[in-house]
């Protein structure tokens, strides 16, 4: 078991260290705080290269993430740090895809849904708590959001990753059934970025997640930070959400 754990650890820090850009808080953003309690980091590794997105817990041992942030479980876990600060990891023992997701989306103009579940192979510590998943209500313009996430603090600076941040933006036309489109309403430059993919979207104060950070944009043509935050709509589809947690005993 101990080397299991270690090897656990390093797997976690060579990712962190090697994590590539998986385009997804930058700007006048806040560190720390009680949404920290609702969110975890994932790591994944793929052939030739890793990558950090960011997850909610919405279990104890089942975090809502995006799937396009996903491998396979034997080459996934989700990090955090223990009470003491040292790293700490849990192993991923299986993985739900949304059906209606295709990596492919883009390039073939496909509507796609960027959500996935993890389930763990150990529960989280108990300082982690499920946040509360939006079932219903319609998205308005300049309606009032949280981001938050593990993501880098300042676009392709890798070393500014890894620290809990969470901003406030709001959410702007084009209004959809499925995707929230969001801005930082003071147009301070504030968004989600590198390593938020995955990461929740909480309703105004509370901690509600509304929405899974799935895809960005920069203020201009050659940066993907700070400017549009697109997320999936999490209430559209928690049939689907509620079905797997259900089918895993953890709802």
């Amino acid at each position: 078991m101990r080397t299991r754990l270690i090897q656990a650890a390093g797997f976690a820090a060579a990712l962190l260290a090697q994590a590539s850009p998986a385009r997804a808080v930058v700007g006048p953003a806040n560190e720390h705080g009680p949404l920290e309690a609702h969110v975890v980091m994932v790591l994944t590794r793929v052939p030739g290269a890793s990558a950090f997105c960011s997850g909610a817990v919405v279990a104890p041992d089942v975090v809502l993430t995006a799937p396009h942030c996903l491998n396979a479980a034997a080459n996934s876990v989700v990090f955090f740090r223990g009470e003491d600060g040292a790293p700490a990891t849990r192993a991923v023992s299986t993985i739900a895809i949304h059906p209606d997701f295709h990596r492919d989306a883009i390039a073939k103009r496909l509507r796609s849904i960027d959500l996935a579940l993890v389930r763990l192979a150990a529960p989280l510590p108990s300082r982690f708590r499920a946040a509360a998943l939006a079932s219903s209500g319609a998205v308005a313009v300049g309606q009032p959001f949280r981001v938050a996430g593990f993501g880098l603090g300042r676009e392709n600076v890798g070393a500014t990753g890894g620290v809990f941040r969470w901003g406030a933006i709001a959410a702007r036309e084009p209004l959809s059934q499925v995707l929230l489109w969001a801005e930082d309403p003071a147009h301070g430059g504030l968004g989600a970025c590198t390593g938020d993919s995955g990461g929740p979207v909480f309703a105004g104060d509370s901690d509600t997640v509304v929405a899974v950070t799935d895809w960005t944009t920069g203020p201009t043509k050659k940066s993907h930070c700070g400017g549009l935050t697109q997320g999936a709509l999490v209430a559209p589809q928690r049939d689907w959400i509620d079905g797997v947690m259900r089918s895993w005993g953890a709802r």
